[in-house]
């Protein structure tokens, strides 16, 4: 029996699917690609609104010369960048250098452990441990602020409790000082330091400091080998987040630091409101915006390192296992 020409078992076979031609990628209509607007639409603007507009003002501003009663002279110029390497103006910067790594250092000293031992809390109490945490920034800034110049003057609690305690005669002045300052600028920025590092330990491992336990690993040996280099994106992201505000801050040393602590913050509002130099007060928050967007993208391209040199470990010790 003789198969007709052109039945199913003549047919060639199709191609393997690999020889195939791709098709074409379908591009999303209009509609897919509007899809997403509502979501993106309010961040876009808050970022566009209050965050890139003032930048842009700020930029334009630095270039231009100062009015005689104020404003702006659209006269272009560089006059405002010079100044900054004026002594004056490099010791407020230094200084601010100084407290702001301070303050983030003992952030950092105080931070970890307490982010240690709410890891090691049941998650009843680990709850507690970070609604106690946040709870300060459910309170107004500058309540909080006015609630340490109770605290720190010479009539203050700590004060009494020292002098009802024997351990001073007169009141030690306390307030408006530098220390003042760092006290306060710590209690403001200390949850922005436990909180990464908090999410950091939480998703550490334990299994890894069992088994140096159980290769005969100290205590202080598996902290100083295995959980501090796991939890270095934290302290990185803590370090951030602490520094940053800490460097800019204008209430605290104003209120709490009575004015004779100038940081940055300080000298960038009196340019502003006091001096009425509006060009070198935009070159001042120029130079300070573009600082600390390096640091941010220092830090995230660190994180970013550490993560996938964790990443290529954790295959290497896979391939190795099997």
């Amino acid at each position: 029996m003789t198969v007709p020409t052109g039945t199913v078992q003549n047919r060639p076979a199709p191609p393997p699917a690999a020889s195939r031609p791709a098709a074409p990628a379908r591009r999303p209509g209009a509609g897919a690609r509007f899809a997403a607007v509502p979501l993106v639409g309010p961040g876009a603007l808050y970022i566009t609104l209050l965050v890139l507009v003032p930048v842009a003002l700020i930029t334009v501003y630095s270039f231009f010369e100062r009015g005689r009663f104020g404003g702006v002279v659209w006269t272009f110029t560089l006059d405002n960048f010079a100044r900054l390497f004026d002594p004056l103006y490099l010791s407020v910067v230094g200084n601010s250098l100084v407290i702001a790594a301070i303050v983030t250092l003992l952030a950092l000293l105080i931070g970890y452990p307490t982010a240690l031992m709410i890891t090691r809390l049941s998650p009843k109490w680990r709850t507690v441990a970070l609604i106690a945490v946040l709870l300060p920034f459910w309170t107004n800034f500058l309540i909080r602020t006015y609630a340490w110049i109770l605290l720190l003057n010479n009539a203050g609690w700590i004060n009494q409790a020292l002098q009802a305690l024997g351990i001073t005669d007169e009141p030690i002045s306390m307030l408006y000082t530098p220390q003042a300052v760092v006290v306060g600028l710590l209690y403001m920025y200390l949850p922005l330091m436990i909180l990464p590092l908090y999410s950091a330990l939480a998703h550490q491992d334990r299994q890894l400091g069992e088994a140096a336990t159980d290769l005969g690993a100290s205590p202080f040996r598996v902290f100083r080998t295995v959980t501090v280099p796991l939890s270095i994106p934290g302290i990185l992201t803590g370090c951030v987040f602490v520094f940053v505000p800490a460097m800019s801050n204008f209430v605290i040393p104003e209120l709490i630091g009575g004015g004779k602590t100038v940081l940055v913050g300080n000298l960038i509002r009196d340019q502003f409101l006091k001096a009425r130099d509006w060009p070198f007060g935009a070159a001042l928050a120029l130079v300070l915006t573009v600082s600390l967007l390096l640091l941010l993208v220092l830090q995230s391209r660190l994180s970013k390192r550490l993560t996938e040199g964790k990443r290529q470990a954790e295959g290497k010790k896979v391939r190795r296992d099997a």
